[in-house]
């Protein structure tokens, strides 16, 4: 199973950004993808998740903001994120928990300035 994380950049408070997460070596239908961001000096956190049936779970900072989707046609997973805040500024993995591995892309980084 491999992970390919993309779309991060430099963005103004406010702007967008679109992230995508390319899934290989498994489909996405039966797995569970989640978003995670890991800011300097902090714990990796989860930012969303979605489910092979289409469930979708946010933290709450990424309510209303951000929106989670896949394309099973693409095997891939994105990440819409809107109104961006620098505090949402960090290194973003996509994941795939399968106990007893777990499954991380090598991340992209988001840098929103203020």
């Amino acid at each position: 199973v491999q992970l390919q994380a993309s779309g991060g950049g430099l963005v103004q408070a406010g702007g967008s950004l679109r992230l995508s997460c390319k899934v290989s070596g498994t489909p996405l239908r039966i797995n569970t993808v989640g978003w995670y961001r890991q800011a300097p000096g902090n714990q990796r956190e989860l930012v969303a998740r979605i489910t092979g049936d289409g469930t979708r779970n946010y933290a709450d900072s990424a309510k209303g903001r951000f929106t989670i989707s896949g394309d099973n046609a693409r095997n891939s997973v994105y990440l819409q994120t809107d109104s961006l805040k620098p505090e949402d500024t960090g290194v973003y993995y996509c994941n795939i928990n399968r106990p007893p591995r777990d499954y991380w892309g090598q991340g992209t980084q988001v840098t929103v300035s203020s």
